[in-house]
């Protein structure tokens, strides 16, 4: 049982009296129930004969994402009293109270050629007054749903205090065949799942893919010369070369360090498995554990000090945490079970990690020094987190049971709410969360 829902986790009721007072519309953290904040999102007002089909998409994509979150309920089209039938006309806020709308988002789109300008403003109806000031974001026809998911991720912003994580990619392994002859490859797509891009072909089993700290470039773990060995690859052109490692030895686990010029990584020989650190310009490798047990699945902490891995030193997989330099480690898992697959939060303050026990999987987080731990899933096997950019949300994989069972990524709130299947097509695993896009 936990002891108590972390208030950094739970978001949740509109200040009253704040807005009572004519005050900013925020989200109160609190230790009561959740109830989602209502938001009306009447369809963008297009400026252009062109831009008609395109700002009821832009308008719908806003709505999904903010939605999708669990923190936000859309009023729907058909409660309505007014429209909202240009840009810059007044808001009739009594209107909007009286369908319980408590924040207001209104946007235009023009179409010119292949080039889209889209524009916003965010209000909060009980106050009768605009959050920040109006934004806009131009780009192509072919780009219109980034600039939906930037529009998505300044409304969510300005609301929660929270950054946005809407307008970022995942890389992940793409899947296919029976479960006894798993065909794989690396992909790339959007957070929610569109945009599939396959950066590898499926010749090789590829596990492990992680996107460095600008999102433009991914180590992943391939057994194309018949045993692990870590690849970097470049996102824009594909290009892809070999990690060194010395012959007979294996490589695997891979992490960018946080400025992304080093990656720390398992190196096993045979006799055991540490974990090591290599520069990638100068292809200096320093060893950072010196243990007979099995020592893996490095994460390094945001302030690039401290790095958590799973160990077998105490004769079961646990969590420890050491300097970054290497050195003595401290455990901080000590729960019943196996605990595995650690990943340090952007914020800094909690690990994510897969937990095995009585035969369930389990997707968690703890504090650095391994207390309040919250198991948030739970299912025949749920392994492998990665972080939103923000901290709000973990992406993992599910896979379900019997000879025909396949692995699907799934999401789910730090507040162990809102659990939902990324829509995907085909089998999936091994996600990364990577960076917002610039």
């Amino acid at each position: 049982m936990m002891k108590r829902i972390l208030t950094l986790l739970i978001a949740l009721i509109v200040a009253g009296p704040a807005l009572a007072q004519g005050g900013p519309l925020r989200l109160t953290i609190t230790d009561g129930v959740i109830e989602p904040i209502t938001f009306a999102a009447p369809t963008f007002e297009a400026e252009t004969p062109q831009a008609g089909q395109l700002a009821t998409e832009l308008t719908r994509l806003v709505a999904q994402n903010l939605s999708g979150t669990g923190l936000f309920r859309e009023v729907p089209a058909s409660a309505f009293i007014s429209q909202v039938n240009a840009f810059a006309q007044p808001v009739a806020f009594a209107d909007w109270r009286a369908v319980n709308a408590q924040a207001l988002v209104i946007g235009a789109v023009s179409v010119t050629g292949d080039q889209v300008n889209v524009k916003f403003r965010l209000f909060d109806v009980f106050s009768g007054q605009e959050l920040g000031s109006g934004l806009q974001f131009a780009g192509t026809t072919a780009g219109w749903r980034r600039m939906g998911h930037k529009v998505s991720d300044a409304v969510y912003s300005r609301i929660t205090g929270e950054g946005g994580y809407f307008d970022s990619r995942v890389v992940f392994v793409a899947e296919s065949g029976p479960k006894d002859n798993r065909l794989k490859r690396l992909a790339v797509m959007d957070y929610d799942g569109v945009n599939i891009q396959f950066l590898t072909d499926s010749s090789s089993i590829v596990l492990a893919p992680r996107f460095s700290p600008r999102g433009d470039q991914v180590l992943y773990t391939s057994f194309e010369s018949g045993f692990p060995r870590i690849n970097l690859l470049d996102v824009a052109n594909v290009a892809r070369r070999q990690i060194a490692t010395a012959p007979g030895e294996m490589s695997f686990s891979p992490r960018f360090s946080r400025d992304g010029r080093q990656v720390i990584y398992s190196l096993s020989n045979g006799a055991t498995t540490d974990i090591y650190r290599t520069d990638l310009d100068t292809g200096q490798h320093v060893r950072l554990t010196a243990t007979p047990s099995i020592d893996t699945a490095p994460s390094l902490s945001p302030d690039g000090s401290q790095i958590v891995f799973e160990s077998d030193r105490s004769g079961s997989q646990q969590l420890y945490i050491m300097s970054s330099s290497g050195g003595d480690a401290r455990r901080i898992s000590f729960g019943e079970g196996r605990y595995s697959t650690p990943v340090w939060s952007p914020r800094g303050d909690l690990v994510a990690f897969t937990k095995q026990n009585a035969g369930r999987f389990h997707i968690g987080v703890m504090r650095t020094d391994g207390s309040e731990e919250r198991l948030l899933t739970s299912s025949f096997l749920d392994e492998g987190p990665t972080w939103s950019p923000n901290g709000r949300v973990i992406m993992f994989t599910r896979e379900t049971q019997g000879a025909d069972g396949a692995s699907a990524l799934y999401s789910v709130d730090i507040s162990g709410r809102n659990l939902r299947a990324v829509p995907i097509q085909s089998a999936a695993s091994d996600a990364s969360w990577g960076p917002l896009q610039p």
